[in-house]
């Protein structure tokens, strides 16, 4: 369920989403990377990479997560390996050019705000921890309607990230991000301005075993409770 949410940290978004490049000796995921992808087109091992991002499960990575692909010192190790392919691989980290990750740093407090509307009607079921839950749950019947929270543009329509099933990610500034994740149904595509409170889809199950909205709040590609940007209900 959603503890692949630190898989997925949305959203490729991020980097398709306007985020800052990445600093020399670092790289975003983009969606469809693996850990070993990542490690043979850098000539690392996967254990280096592991070791250097502290990760505490290769398989979780998420879209837009920023990683070090490179030791601190800035030089690569003796233990890199080559591309299996034959073909060249770039040692240089690529900058993602395109969408929901353990996160690659502490959340730091943001140095801006947000106003965010609730994105359905609901029990919230589960609430943001930072570790096994990036957001939070809401559950209701098949069908609620899926709101936007704010206004802004769908970067991300579709169901190619794992743990999310149908995805909506909306981009509403340079460092603001929101994920909703398991609908029904999409009422929206990708490249589409919403307005705060329109319907933008379905609640849903898919690729989870109950009905329910998982929502994301990102700053700056991390994910910070989403709960400190909505009313009190």
């Amino acid at each position: 369920m959603m503890k692949r949410l630190a898989c997925a940290s949305l959203l490729a978004l991020v980097a398709a989403c306007g985020s800052a490049p990445v600093a020399p000796g670092f790289y975003r995921v983009e969606r469809g990377d693996t850990l070993s992808k990542i490690a043979r087109s850098n000539r690392q091992s996967v254990q280096s990479i592991v070791r250097w991002n502290n990760l505490n499960n290769p398989d979780s990575i998420e879209v837009g997560q920023v990683l070090r692909v490179v030791p601190a010192g800035g030089t690569s190790t003796s233990g890199a390996i080559r591309s299996s392919g034959g073909g060249s691989a770039s040692a240089t980290p690529r900058s993602a050019p395109a969408p929901v990750a353990a996160d690659s740093a502490p959340s730091a407090a943001p140095a801006s705000s947000i106003s965010l509307v609730w994105p359905a009607d609901g029990t919230v079921i589960r609430r943001f921890d930072g570790n096994n839950s990036k957001g939070i749950d809401i559950s209701a019947a098949a069908g609620t309607p899926v709101i936007a929270a704010a206004a802004g543009t769908v970067v991300y329509a579709g169901n190619g990230l794992r743990g999310y099933g149908n995805l909506l990610i909306i981009k509403h500034n340079a460092e603001y991000l929101t994920a909703y994740a398991h609908n029904r149904a999409l009422m929206v595509k990708e490249g589409q301005s919403v307005t705060r409170g329109e319907k933008i889809a379905e609640m849903g199950d898919t690729d989870t075993d109950r009905v329910m909205l998982h929502f994301e709040l990102r700053y700056q590609g991390r994910s910070i409770d989403p709960s400190r940007s909505l009313p009190p209900r």
